[in-house]
């Protein structure tokens, strides 16, 4: 018997604290629109020293989590690039606070920002296995770059959590994929420095080469072309090259779009991505949100276009169609509460949050309550053991 796999429900979380890209351009002496027209970008959201990769995943899922059986639950995914452990998954943290079943198997995946998209993957072939149950896959990174490099305008933070499952309401993933992968320095995180190394200007050389590659590959392996595609969802390390991305795109199918035809096609999908960030593993999805939360005709029937994009390098084209119940499953005005009220940080705020680092002796340490966070946080680290509560 032949399922339809895809997106059942999805959610994002981003932390309660965002740096205003004004701010950094004062302190840095450079013109704004270096960020607002450059980058496309007017905030970076910033987690408190009480929330990493776990809590904000976490809380991600949580209201996922509400009106399903979590015994249907047989896999958890957890894709990031900021992992804090060499051997734990950071994904057997999250089974526990969100009081999933002991018979599950939990695994982290890890190759730069494309995570999320091999977590889809591999959660849909083990769905063809066994169709009844469900698979939660969660994203979440902390994009951090040194103080005053280039790419310090482009940090973010967030995390996006999906339900995969046979017959999904939200989007059928189709068969077929474009694949492109070619061993790059363009970006890469060693173990001994605190913050990611990214050549910018190369990187993204590589990521639309890496779009026009896998691309022509999607179309060779599916048959499918520019025109059968209604909406198209972009890896976005900063907005305006997803802008170039898609100008680039029409440019290969022999469609000439101006910059402004080019923004108005993509413009949905970067609205929340604009005040947030990059957010790696995460990006892609929260672009996808972002797309079907602020179009505003009706998308059911639709076929979407994904790239995927993770430096080092790792790309893949791939499609989608939208099912009829989309709309009732998105939570539309509660994302745009979360980034509306979010708390503004002074640059004196920024550089607090920038510089915290738990004890790394194994000493003792509780992490302050003055900070607001959603229903988890980080309470703590003791023995090198970190220590996670939930908020009632």
């Amino acid at each position: 018997m032949n399922h339809q796999i895809g997106i059942d429900a999805i959610d994002f979380y981003v932390p309660n604290y965002y740096l205003d890209l004004e701010i950094l351009a004062q302190k840095r002496d450079i013109d704004v629109n270096k960020f607002h027209v450059g980058l496309g970008q007017f905030k970076m959201a910033l987690p408190a020293p009480c929330e990493d990769i776990v809590t904000m995943g976490a809380n991600a899922a949580y209201r996922l989590l509400k009106n399903i059986d979590l015994n249907d639950i047989e896999t958890v995914l957890f894709a990031t690039e900021s992992a804090f452990d060499q051997s734990k998954s950071g994904g057997t943290y999250l089974h526990r606070l969100l009081n999933l079943p002991l018979r599950c198997r939990v695994v982290e995946l890890k190759q730069a920002c494309y995570g999320m998209t091999a977590a889809l993957k591999l959660g849909s072939a083990l769905l063809l296995q066994n169709p009844s149950k469900k698979i939660l896959i969660i994203a979440s990174d902390i994009a951090k770059y040194s103080l005053h490099s280039a790419a310090e305008s482009s940090q973010g933070s967030g995390a996006v959590a999906m339900i995969l499952s046979t017959n999904p309401r939200m989007i059928a993933l189709e068969s077929g994929s474009g694949l492109h992968t070619e061993d790059v320095m363009d970006f890469w995180r060693p173990q001994y420095k605190r913050a990611a190394i990214v050549e910018g200007k190369y990187s993204s050389t590589l990521y639309l080469k890496a779009l026009e590659s896998s691309w022509t590959h999607f179309k060779e392996v599916t048959g499918r072309t520019f025109k059968d595609l209604d909406i198209h969802c972009y890896h976005s390390p900063v907005p305006r090259l997803v802008e170039k991305a898609h100008k680039l795109l029409a440019r290969i199918n022999q469609q000439e779009l101006s910059d402004e035809a080019a923004k108005s096609v993509v413009a949905d999908s970067l609205v929340y991505s604009r005040l947030v960030g990059n957010s790696y593993t995460a990006a892609l999805y929260v672009n996808l949100i972002s797309a079907l939360e602020n179009k505003t005709d009706n998308l059911a029937g639709k076929r979407i276009g994904f790239y995927s994009y993770g430096s080092g390098c790792m790309a893949e084209y791939f499609s989608g169609m939208i099912q009829p119940e989309y709309k009732s499953l998105l939570k539309t005005e509660t994302h745009k509460e979360m980034l509306a009220f979010r708390h503004p940080l002074s640059y004196e705020d920024y550089e607090t949050f920038y510089h915290f680092r738990l004890p790394e002796d194994g000493s003792k340490f509780l992490t302050p309550h003055q900070y607001k966070t959603g229903d988890f946080r980080l309470a703590g680290i003791e023995k090198h053991k970190r220590i996670y509560e939930k908020i009632t």
